[in-house]
């Protein structure tokens, strides 16, 4: 969800003209620049504020503001260096917006898409701070179910499990090197 949103964000504010471009880059770019204890904290009060209860849909909705910034930042990047002449091109050749972004755009913006996803989803699958507080009963993120692992002490299971997450987020991070060699 946060790289979909990203995406569309990125679209608007680098091929768009925007009003209030710099309030809306420091809008987008605010998860970033706030301390994770703060938006935690700030979301728990909001969804108690407008009596949406702890538990997956708060989760989903904290964790996909938190990662928007994330993944926006990839994608805004790729779409910079695009050459825009290859629209340009496209359009001549009576190309409606539509096949456009998809025969065009959206190829040559996969590889800051595939980036800013990836990006998202190892910052979502580490985030501690807001799962804890926005996790309510019957829901939990890995990262929750670790520490209250440790709670009763360091057992093979939470070696594993850490383990198994360092072994993931290696793969991940050594996959995203190889397509992006790959690809120039």
């Amino acid at each position: 969800i946060a790289t979909v949103m990203a995406t569309a964000a990125a679209l608007a504010m680098v091929r768009m003209k925007v009003r209030r471009k710099a309030l809306a880059y420091s809008v987008l770019n605010f998860p970033l620049m706030v301390p994770e204890i703060v938006t935690a904290v700030a979301s728990l009060i909001f969804f108690s504020a407008i009596g949406l209860g702890l538990g997956f849909g708060s989760l989903v909705i904290a964790h996909t503001t938190f990662c928007i910034p994330f993944a926006y930042l990839p994608v805004a990047a790729r779409l910079v260096s695009m050459d825009a002449g290859l629209e340009t091109a496209a359009a001549d050749l009576y190309a409606r917006p539509l096949r456009r972004f998809g025969l065009v755009t959206l190829p040559l913006l996969m590889p800051g898409i595939v980036s800013g996803w990836l990006l998202a989803f190892i910052v979502s699958l580490d985030d501690f701070i807001i799962s804890s507080m926005l996790s309510g009963p019957g829901t939990t993120t890995l990262p929750v179910h670790i520490y209250s692992m440790l709670r009763l002490g360091i057992t093979p299971e939470v070696n594993a499990v850490s383990s198994l997450m360092v072994l993931v987020s290696t793969l991940i991070v050594i996959a995203s090197g190889t397509i992006t060699r790959g690809r120039k």
